[in-house]
């Protein structure tokens, strides 16, 4: 869980996460929406998936990331289980499920 929370404590990673919403992406794209170099963006997509937040997949000579939901609701659930919403964490993971 810490490192979950340590790759999230960076807003480059979290905006990556937030490209990633909708879909996989190709590392050359998510390198192409920010002004840093490539050892710097990879860099960051080793801690995402360090943190078992995104997952790299091959396709061809392209690497593309994919979010990994599963480490993003079990955050969320832990967030909301310390903000006293009332819920268990596993309440609250079937709730994110749903």
């Amino acid at each position: 869980m810490n490192t979950l929370f340590k790759a999230l404590s960076h807003p480059v990673r979290r905006r990556i996460i937030e490209m990633l919403r909708p879909g996989p992406m190709a590392s050359g794209d998510i390198a192409a929406a920010f002004d840093m170099s490539w050892p710097t963006i990879t860099g960051h997509l080793n801690a995402l998936k360090e943190a078992g937040l995104v997952s790299p997949e091959r396709e061809a000579q392209t690497i593309r990331y994919r979010l990994e939901i599963s480490a993003v609701e079990e955050a969320l659930a832990f967030l909301m289980d310390i903000a006293g919403t009332g819920q268990t964490v596993a309440q609250a993971q079937e709730d994110i499920v749903k």
